[in-house]
């Protein structure tokens, strides 16, 4: 809010020197709010941090607390509405009453998705214009501009998360999803490490196609293709493990996983997201074979993998990867 009280004060002064703007009227002096007593912000008697609201913010605000108490449906609240959000964008008790006064005033919906939309321009991660665009779509019945609108704040700020959120929505309410795929591949072809871009993948498998062998064995090779690619990309290694999740062997048995880790050995990679992968598999593999402990856990611990995690790979997690193999020892080594 701080921002906003900078630039009104700034807009204040300049409404007061420039000649290409009219003249800012306040509320208290327009007759045709006479008939409004505004009611100031009761902050108590000793306030511990007042802040310093310009005039014009408070002379706003005062009219509209008290058309909010009198709850007034009318054309001069619904433009009081939007002087107060043009100070406070974030404001959610302004754009409830605005959404009141929307549907009393039965107005057009698409007039008010635009005035949204130069708000999320300016302010693209503000939650409550996403919501209140929201509710808009669900009245109108008409997404047919949201996943363009998205896309156009995704290409600005690809992990903007209230942008995925609305996007998200959008496809799974009005079943859009035909061409996402492809569009999750075009973010991905221009950054391969876009967690936010794997996400919606794994989203929108889930919510088409869900995660049959056949699709098990895509993804798989997909996150194949991309790991030999760039090997030390935390987000492909994820959405393997996600994809896993749903193979009956887990992180060990299908050829294209095995395929993958006889490449990386053969290129002797020192990626740290390899090397935890290689020892989850193998705790995996002594969980379910107990045969195959004796020869696994000096693998997994003294010998190679965890050791080099923790000073060589990944030092920053030192502690995690020694914790881990204090871990695997008691839960492996005497049984």
């Amino acid at each position: 809010m701080a921002g906003e009280e900078s630039k009104e004060q700034l807009s204040d002064s300049s409404d007061e020197c420039s000649d290409q703007e009219p003249t800012w009227i306040y509320y208290r002096d327009r007759p045709e709010w006479n008939d409004v007593v505004p009611v100031e912000l009761n902050e108590g008697s000793f306030p511990v941090v007042a802040i310093a609201y310009s005039e014009r913010f408070k002379d706003i605000f005062n009219y509209f607390r008290a058309i909010v108490l009198k709850n007034e449906i009318s054309e001069r609240a619904f433009e009081l509405t939007s002087d107060a959000l043009e100070l406070n964008p974030a404001n959610y008790t302004v754009w409830q009453y605005r959404r009141t006064v929307l549907k009393g005033l039965e107005k057009n919906i698409q007039k008010e998705l635009t005035f949204v939309r130069r708000i999320i321009e300016d302010h693209p991660k503000n939650y409550q214009v996403w919501h209140h665009r929201r509710v808009l779509v669900e009245w109108s019945g008409d997404p047919s501009s949201e996943l363009r609108l998205t896309e156009i704040v995704l290409a600005q700020d690809a992990k903007n998360y209230h942008a995925w959120q609305h996007r998200q929505w959008v496809l799974d309410t009005f079943k859009l999803f035909d061409h996402e795929l492809e569009f999750v591949e075009r973010l991905l072809e221009d950054d391969i490490r876009n967690n936010s871009a794997w996400n919606q993948r794994y989203f929108v498998v889930k919510q088409t196609s869900g995660f049959s062998e056949i699709i098990i064995s895509r993804e798989l090779t997909f996150s194949l293709n991309s790991i030999k690619k760039v090997c030390n990309n935390e987000s492909a290694w994820n959405y393997l493990r996600g994809i896993l999740a749903h193979y009956p062997t887990g992180l060990n048995g299908h050829p294209v996983v095995e395929e993958l880790c006889q490449f990386l050995e053969d290129n002797k990679s020192e990626s740290p997201y390899y090397f935890a992968f290689l020892v989850d598999r193998m705790e995996e593999t002594m969980q379910s074979d107990a045969s195959k402990r004796q020869v696994l856990l000096p693998k997994a611990d003294e010998v190679r993998i965890l050791q080099l995690l923790a000073t060589k790979m990944d030092p920053i997690r030192r502690e995690y990867w020694l914790f881990l193999s204090r871990y695997l020892n008691s839960q492996f080594a005497n049984l």
